[in-house]
């Protein structure tokens, strides 16, 4: 048996959707129209990906991943392709947790450069925890600092568990845990040998 999660495969990718899904309820009522909302705690990663056209020499790598995912049983790391790397180069050290057991949509951080400004922005993302560990995060507010180095970071979803005191904050390649969204490997190929794949996955939670 391979051990989840499994690494992408590393042939590139045409097209990709990535969305952060909301578990939002509303009511409306019958007498008045006014509709009321309620908001629920669960947020999760999702999307689609097209890979480009390619020969069997970069297919079949494709194929034996989607083999051995086994359908929606297996796991893989995966975030949004196009961010590589976040944060300011140059604005020091490295972002480490300020502190055990936090929890929610902000944490404490140091290790940063005294009074840098825009560590990370808006849009950016970080990864926290390893292997089938893996959380990715979206910073929703600038993240600065203090003379201190120290600074609070805003983002979306909350935090999947309470990360340890000075765990490293991830910001090369962030990536969490995924799982496909049905049971169907499939490819496709014509006369002259592309092949063309599509796949649906969704966060592990």
């Amino acid at each position: 048996m391979p051990t989840y999660p499994l690494a992408f495969p590393a042939v590139g990718v045409k097209k990709s959707t990535f969305r952060l899904k909301s578990n939002v309820r509303t009511a409306e009522s019958p007498f008045t129209g006014e509709v009321q909302v309620y908001p629920l705690s669960a947020q999760w990663w999702e999307g689609e990906i097209q890979f480009p056209p390619m020969k069997r020499s970069n297919a079949r790598l494709i194929q034996a991943f989607l083999a051995e995912l086994r359908g929606r049983y297996g796991t893989f790391l995966y975030g949004d392709p196009d961010a590589i790397q976040q944060g300011v180069m140059g604005a020091g050290g490295t972002i480490l947790v300020n502190g055990a057991a936090q929890s929610g949509n902000t944490l404490a951080v140091d290790g940063m450069a005294a009074g840098a400004s825009n560590v990370l922005v808006p849009g950016d993302y970080f990864q926290l925890g390893t292997g089938s560990a893996a959380r990715l995060y979206m910073v929703t507010q600038p993240l600065n600092s203090n003379g201190s180095g120290q600074g609070t970071l805003t983002f979306v979803p909350a935090l999947r568990t309470a990360p340890a005191d000075n765990e490293a904050l991830i910001l090369s390649q962030p990536k969490t845990v995924m799982r496909l969204s049905d049971d169907v490997a499939e490819w496709s190929s014509d006369e002259l040998g592309i092949y063309g794949f599509t796949l649906s996955f969704r966060e592990v939670l």
